[in-house]
């Protein structure tokens, strides 16, 4: 889903800069960091993901990638919502990743169900969640899941709904730990509607991979060395 961020320029000119989940503005510099997701997608896949991505097909492949998208993008939403309090109807109205709204289907229900179970077992202490962080050593920026504590030891979470843990989900919730000003003692990745076993969920601890992270971010570097925001003057009105 594109932002738009207005800023005037005169009485009668407005500069609109498009952004979309790739950028995020620095508030105290006003510009614009690359997102540690964006970047840590160009850390290699593996041979697993271009076997899948062989039998499926382009075509199929991106159709599933989209739809994996939208059901993240509505559990995130409603795991935000019990976070802070809130309940989730079995019909609930949520937003997809293209912020449209839509009814949750039987598989969503079954993630975020899956999350209260969790939420239950370990019975965390919510220090975060949906947390903006920005690294301006290395500039870039993210917007972390939750941090936490279990047992007295701090984690940051990162929420999936995928039944894989590929290596740039590592590489983003390591980026998140380090734009934090203390960081956590720990990382892990929180496995919603996870199939695989009974509790429908699947909690993995995993390693610090900054330095993996800042090897994405220089062929990111590479090759998207001065691409920016789309940024355009426009009118306030139009006349003939």
């Amino acid at each position: 889903m594109k932002i738009e961020l207005r800023q005037t320029k005169n009485d009668n000119i407005i500069q609109i800069t498009t952004v979309d989940e790739r950028w995020y503005q620095n508030i105290k510099t006003g510009g614009f960091f690359p997102s540690a997701t964006w970047i840590a997608e160009y850390y290699p896949k593996g041979v697993a993901f271009f076997k899948w991505l062989a039998s499926r097909g382009w075509d199929e492949a991106e159709s599933i990638k989209q739809a994996a998208g939208d059901k993240g993008s509505k559990v995130h939403h409603a795991v935000e919502r019990l976070i802070q309090g809130g309940t989730i109807l079995m019909d609930e109205i949520l937003t997809d990743s293209d912020g449209e709204p839509s009814p949750l289907t039987v598989e969503e229900y079954d993630a975020i169900l899956s999350f209260a179970a969790w939420w239950k077992e370990a019975n965390p202490t919510l220090i975060a969640n949906e947390q903006v962080v920005f690294n301006d050593e290395y500039e870039y920026a993210g917007t972390l899941d939750m941090v936490c504590e279990i047992g007295g030891v701090s984690y940051v979470v990162d929420f999936k709904t995928s039944a894989y843990i590929w290596p740039s989900h590592e590489l983003q919730v390591s980026a998140y730990n380090h734009a934090l000003p203390k960081p956590a003692d720990k990382l892990a990745i929180l496995q919603l509607g996870y199939n695989r076993n009974k509790k429908g969920y699947k909690f993995t601890e995993i390693e610090d991979k900054f330095s993996l992270f800042l090897a994405a971010k220089q062929i990111w570097h590479n090759e998207n060395d001065g691409v920016f925001p789309k940024q355009k003057d426009y009118p306030r009105l139009i006349a003939l």
